[in-house]
Formats: C-alpha cells, structure tokens, sequence
C-alpha cells in the first residue's frame, strides 16, 4: 500500500481469468472485516466477515458520495470506525443498509466454530479446500455438536481450542522439541471429562494421535492440498462465491488486496468449488485484487463488513436483517449476527456460520 512517498507497492495474489469469459458472468466486489491472521482467539475480533456487492462502479459511487455529502470523511475512503461514531450513525447505517437491499451479500464466520470444523474436517477426514462450507456438509452438524458441548464445558473448552491452534500453526517454529501433538491431546483428555453430549463425545473420541501427527507433519512438510488451517478467509469467500453464483452462473470476485487470497489457494478453491457441477465450469471464474482507494464498489463492501461486524446487538432485530438469511442449523430461530464480543460468544455458530443471503 502506500510508503513514506505515496508510492504504491504491486498488489500480489488474485486469480485473473486466463481467458475472456464467456457465458453468464456476474462480477462482485468484496471485502472483509475481522482478519486477525492465526491469532482466531484474539476476543477483540471473534467474528471475520466477508462482504459483498453486486454494482456497478457508477452506482457504488454514488452511494458513498451520498453518504460522504453529510459526514467529513478521509477523501480516499469511508470507513466504518468513522461512520459508526457519528451522533448521526443510524440514521445513515439504515439509509446504506437500504440502498443495498438485493444487491448484497454477508457472510460471517465465528471463529471459535470454524476451529470446531478444522477438528472435524482436517483432523477425522482427508483435507480438503472444500472444508468449512456447505460442500461439507455431511460434517457440519458434528463441528456444531463439537461447539456447542464444548463451550458447555468450561475452561477447558478454551485450553483446547489453544492446543488446536498451536498445533496447526506450523510457521516460524522450533520443530526440534515439538510436542504441540500431546499437548493438543492432553488437552483433548481434559476437555472430554466434562463433555456429556453423545455426538460431540464421539468427535473427540475419535481423534488419533498418529492421524494427527500426519496431518501436521504434511503441514510441516508444505504440502499444498491441505488448505491453509488457520484461514476462515478462504471459506468465507467459497460461501460468497455459491450464493451469487446459485448454480447458474460464473462469478468474477473483484477483491480488496488480501494476502491469503494466492494464486496457487485460489486455484485449489477454484476446483473444489466445480465439484457443485462436474460438468460444467467452476463457479469461480476469477479473483481480481485492487486497492480499495480506486473502487468504489469495494469501499462499499469494505464499509459493509465494517458495520456488519461493529453493529451493536443483534442484526437480525435491526436493519442488517434484509441483508441476512434465516438462519440454519441445529438450531432453529437463533439470530445469526455480527455484534459486540460479548454478544457473539452467546450465538450458536451454526446460524453464524451458515449462509447470510441478500434477499
């Protein structure tokens, strides 16, 4: 981004089109809010969101020229920290939030429930770029069964999820006296003394040290079919890529510059997503990053996840709610929602987790 003589460093990443694109295309710009690299316990940031929009750069410019013309904001940007401290904040949050009402899409993740699927999808099946979403949905309800009995458990539900990220964070280590595998099951042991619920004891009962011990020494070793474990950005974008896709067209993701969005990730993601129709071509037609300073459409997006994950109480009571699905599950009713720390660590992960559609 820019250096101490306004000069521009080369974005890096993406995924363009090797080819023109043909056929029924639809072009979003995205961004997120809540990146906290493997720091996924940081309780600051519990939730990442990604966000979506479907206009033109036209109409985006509009719309943050409207919401600039009553508030002094940066000239490059609009940025939500900004625009949610203003006294006159929810009358503009429910104008934005209105203006977008079907051309936009929310998807959140809570952090601690995508550490469960990683449980799940990483360490009891083959790894896969399609873990974490939908097209791994035959495992979903035991990562939810997981999260939920663990929170139950107390302390050591944290413990846990602590030995899981040390143990799939495999960069900048001493490998020499690495036991981050026993502590992981150690932990495990003590977490399962005070987990009752049948489905989320079998998760953890059936976790094997030298399975584990595999997987991790594939990560050692860099093997690159196993995605990346501590990235819910890539899920999330999978998730945003088949709800505007539908089944029935490409998509052409425009995406704020994002460091774990690489070539060679997107191109893994971009195969295990055609496997929603193995005929045809993969839903990901492409991944374009720019700056967020010269797309309006993306600073929309940006300033969308912003309010998305800032906004107090529950969205699905507020004016979030056009802009987000029922939520799914195993539990029926429950708000899905991007809110305050303390708010997020009382909502059930799979209604966070699942899809958040535009309506």
């Amino acid at each position: 981004m820019a250096g101490s003589t306004g000069a521009r460093l080369p974005l890096q990443g993406g995924l363009p089109p090797g080819e023109a694109l043909t056929g029924a295309v639809l072009e979003i710009a995205c961004d997120e809010s809540g990146f906290s690299g493997t720091n996924l316990l940081d309780p600051a940031t519990p939730v990442i969101v990604h966000a979506s929009v479907d206009l033109s750069r036209d109409e985006a410019a509009a719309l943050i020229r409207t919401l600039r013309s009553g508030f002094r904001f940066s000239p490059d940007e609009v940025k939500s920290r900004q625009f949610l401290r203003r006294r006159e904040a929810a009358e503009a949050v429910e104008w934005f939030l209105s203006a977008l009402r079907g051309r936009a899409h929310v998807h959140l993740v809570d952090k601690e429930f995508f550490l469960a699927t990683r449980v799940v999808d990483l360490l009891l099946a083959e790894p896969s770029y399609a873990a974490g979403t939908r097209l791994a949905g035959d495992r979903r309800q035991a990562a939810a069964a997981l999260h939920r009995a663990g929170r139950a458990a107390g302390p050591g539900w944290a413990v846990f999820l602590a030995a899981v990220v040390e143990m799939l964070r495999t960069k900048r280590r001493d490998r020499a006296d690495d036991r981050s595998v026993q502590r992981f099951f150690a932990a495990r042991d003590a977490l399962r003394r005070h987990v009752g619920d049948e489905a989320a004891g079998a998760v953890l009962d059936a976790l094997d040290p030298v399975r584990v011990a595999e997987v991790q020494a594939r990560l050692y070793a860099g093997d690159r079919t196993i995605p990346p474990p501590l990235e819910p950005l890539l899920p999330a974008l999978a998730e945003t890529v088949l709800h505007w896709s539908g089944g029935r067209r490409r998509v052409l993701v425009i995406h704020d510059e994002q460091s774990a969005l690489t070539q060679d990730r997107l191109r893994r993601l971009q195969a295990a997503l055609a496997a929603v129709d193995p005929v045809g071509p993969s839903p990901l037609a492409g991944l374009v990053m720019t700056d967020s300073r010269d797309d309006p459409r993306v600073q929309a997006a940006d300033l969308l996840a912003g309010v998305a994950r800032r906004m107090p109480g529950i969205p699905g009571d507020g004016p979030l709610r056009p802009l987000l699905a029922p939520p799914s599950g195993d539990a029926p009713g429950t708000a899905a929602g991007a809110h305050d720390p303390g708010a997020a660590a009382t909502h059930d992960p799979s209604a966070v987790t699942a899809e958040q559609e535009a309506t």
